[in-house]
């Protein structure tokens, strides 16, 4: 994908799949991509149907950038099923990444889980490679702790050098975002320079981190310390956090990951998201200038 006019790096949002008319409404606030979303499950969803739809809706404009399902494929075999199905239609939406969780299997450490996922996604690892897809983990701990995992072990860097193992090759990614990892209180940019060569798509969401209530009162005082928050309302820098995907070879999405923003919600939801869409683009380097024909 060209650098020229950004198209290395799209700057979108989340909708479900299915909604039409939804994409149809804010698409002309000049979002460049989508992830469509759903979860847990897909069922009676028509991916061939739909897919043509939301396509039509977005001729020229916009692209699908990713398809995702959001449910736990370790326990529930419907949602493992549904994962496939997802996979093998990814070709319709033009796309060739899906996102989701990777399960858990709730009752014990993380580390217990690795067999269980290594049965599930070294299959769904296989049918991806026949596909031309990647698979991409969300990083959201969901409230799950190591010890004490919900939905999703892909929260943290060691939980991935497992994953990873158990199933080698790049099939397997990141759908990769900084606020999940402050909310584990880590910085977010190295991490992100060590990792960036397994991330396949980004979510647009940030955090707030009250440093002043973590040195007053630690993380068991009773007290909120951390809010998810729209790009451009948090503590990051996304100038950098885009040159690093770029720097590394990054092409895809940024796709913004709404309705969580304490303040940026409901009636201000969609104020929020366009604000962070033209946010984002003024991080990834403003308008895209032509570079003269001649170097002087």
């Amino acid at each position: 994908m060209s650098r020229e006019n950004h198209q290395d790096i799209r700057i979108g949002t989340l909708a479900g799949l299915g909604a039409i008319d939804y994409l149809r409404q804010i698409l002309p606030h000049g979002f460049e991509s989508f992830e469509l979303t759903c979860g847990p499950h897909l069922g009676e969803r028509n991916l061939e149907e739909i897919a043509a739809q939301t396509l039509e809706v977005l001729g020229d404009a916009a692209i699908v950038s990713s398809v995702g399902l959001y449910g736990n494929p370790l326990t529930d075999d419907q949602c493992a099923s549904d994962w496939e199905r997802l996979i093998r239609g990814a070709k319709h939406f033009g796309c060739n990444v899906v996102c989701g969780f990777a399960g858990a299997l709730e009752d014990r450490p993380v580390d217990q889980s690795m067999p269980r996922f290594k049965d599930v996604f070294g299959h769904l690892a296989a049918v991806a490679r026949d596909e031309g897809v990647r698979i991409a983990f969300e990083n959201c701990d969901m409230g799950g702790t190591w010890h004490f995992p919900k939905w999703n072990i892909a929260h943290s860097p060691r939980a991935w050098e497992m994953m990873f193992h158990e199933v080698p090759g790049d099939t397997l990614g990141l759908e990769w975002e900084p606020c999940h990892q402050m909310v584990s209180l880590i910085d977010p940019i190295p991490q992100l320079r060590k990792w960036v060569g397994r991330v396949y798509h980004v979510h647009g969401k940030d955090a707030t981190i009250a440093w002043d209530v973590l040195r007053e009162q630690g993380l068991r005082g009773g007290r909120d310390y951390l809010w998810h928050r729209t790009p451009g309302f948090g503590d990051s820098n996304w100038t950098d956090i885009i040159s690093v995907l770029r720097m590394g070879g990054f092409r895809g999405a940024i796709d913004i990951e709404g309705w969580h923003d304490p303040i940026y919600r409901e009636d201000l939801e969609m104020t929020g998201q366009v604000r962070a869409l033209n946010y984002l683009k003024e991080c990834r380097g403003g308008q895209f200038k032509q570079n003269p024909s001649e170097n002087r």
